[in-house]
């Protein structure tokens, strides 16, 4: 009745456990069935196959190896120990998203190592418990996802700590007193870790880099706000001063390389707080029915040299950030605001394309010159809508007076429908974004 079966009626689980290991791990990315695994081990009793089962089971819980199919494992080949990109929760319910996976993986705070958010971190996958999710320990944090962390400034007798409105930090920021730049109690500052959490040491030590000043003024509150982001909230003393060493001036060289636009009617088109007005748009009528339209970009290129520590600035920013009470600008304000604004009655450098339309503005002909420009007019969006408002209903009046006039009329008639319908089409397109 035992012949052939007593050498497996003998085995324990704590025998067999190390068995599968080593038959996994001697066969790294080959999946296993059922079939092969107990032939391999010789388990030729129901109870050993059930107990196997149950012990892969529990492997596969503990990432050891991995589910292929029902009655099939393979070793887990991502190993036990990872990397990935750690997010701090304030309830305490830290994660870690894995490199390879978008499932993120618990960390307890007792294994965080008091990693903030966004840091690149390795870490080990922990021996998952009866009824608990996966865990994980951070064991090092590779990279810092930021060094520098704003917040109010608090005294406590000798003691100053930085008190951040995001409040996903692990511990404290500790200040010394040497290393708080003028900082008072009360203000906002911008202060940068020196010294990062380790076994002995759990708060950060930190210096103020910058004072925002009192905390609850408005321009400190938006400051603060642009600084917690990572946006710049004032220009680097370097840059303002190159800026100011670049010259106004339109030298002859300058109008004889460009064409001459100055004499044609010219506008900008803006919001009616606008402060630089960057591009411009000039009509003129040529011969043979062909009308002139310029499409005038401020020729910034002309005065940012590639390279320079304002072209290295204005790539760092990428884009004007417009707030709700200011815009913090990609250039000095010496460059957006007065060398490079198409103010009116100014004359200025611009980047240009100008097209040839026929009189049913279909384009004929267009080229992309420098040129030298001079703003007749600065008109607010408001006022340009009025205007065509008001250019409609006149429309609608003349193609009803054309009714009444004898000569020419076939051809007024014939051009004032074919622009009531291109007005028609673009007032329709317009609606059309405007609610899509």
């Amino acid at each position: 009745m035992g012949k052939g079966k007593k050498g497996g009626k003998r085995l324990t689980k704590k025998q067999l456990a190390p068995k599968l290991e080593e038959l996994f791990t001697a066969n790294p990315g080959k999946t296993l069935t059922f079939k092969e695994i107990f032939r391999t081990l010789h388990l030729d009793t129901h109870p050993l196959k059930m107990l196997a089962i149950d012990i892969m089971e529990e492997m596969a819980w503990d990432d050891f190896i991995t589910r292929v199919t029902d009655n099939s494992y393979q070793l887990n080949m991502k190993g036990q120990v990872q990397e990935g990109i750690f997010q701090r929760k304030t309830n305490g319910k830290n994660s870690i998203m894995p490199d390879d996976s978008d499932k993120p993986i618990f960390v307890a705070e007792r294994n965080s190592m008091w990693a903030l958010t966004g840091d690149r971190v390795r870490f080990a996958c922990m021996a998952r418990r009866k009824n608990h999710i996966k865990e994980a320990q951070v064991i090092a944090i590779l990279e810092r996802a930021k060094d520098t962390f704003v917040g109010r400034l608090s005294f406590d007798h000798d003691l100053c700590t930085l008190i951040s409105p995001a409040n996903v930090l692990a511990n404290s920021i500790i200040i010394p007193r040497r290393k708080l730049k003028g900082g008072k109690d009360g203000d906002n500052a911008v202060v940068r870790i020196v010294e990062w959490p380790d076994q002995d040491h759990r708060n950060m030590i930190g210096e103020v880099v910058d004072v925002l000043g009192k905390a609850g003024d408005n321009d400190v509150e938006m400051n603060t706000i642009l600084a917690q982001y990572g946006l710049p909230y004032k220009y680097p003393k370097n840059v303002e001063e190159a800026a100011e060493k670049i010259s106004a001036e339109i030298t002859p060289e300058d109008y004889a390389e460009r064409e001459d636009f100055r004499d044609v009617f010219t506008c900008t088109i803006d919001p009616k707080d606008a402060k630089d007005f960057d591009d411009a748009l000039s009509i003129r009528q040529l011969k043979d029915g062909l009308w002139e339209v310029g499409v005038h970009i401020a020729d910034v290129s002309h005065y940012v040299t590639e390279g320079s520590v304002i072209d290295k600035e204005a790539v760092k920013r990428a884009t004007s950030i417009y707030l709700v009470d200011r815009t913090i600008p990609m250039l000095p304000e010496r460059l957006c605001n007065f060398i490079c604004s198409l103010r009116p009655d100014e004359e200025k450098l611009a980047f240009s394309v100008i097209f040839n339309l026929d009189e049913d503005a279909n384009v004929k002909a267009y080229r992309i010159v420098h040129t030298v420009i001079k703003s007749n007019r600065r008109y607010a969006y408001e006022e340009v809508q009025e205007l065509l408002e008001q250019t409609q209903q006149e429309f609608d009046r003349l193609l009803e007076m054309s009714l009444d006039f004898d000569e020419g009329t076939p051809f007024l008639d014939d051009r004032l429908k074919k622009l009531n319908s291109k007005m028609h089409a673009i007032s329709a397109t317009t609606m059309h974004c405007t609610h899509s």
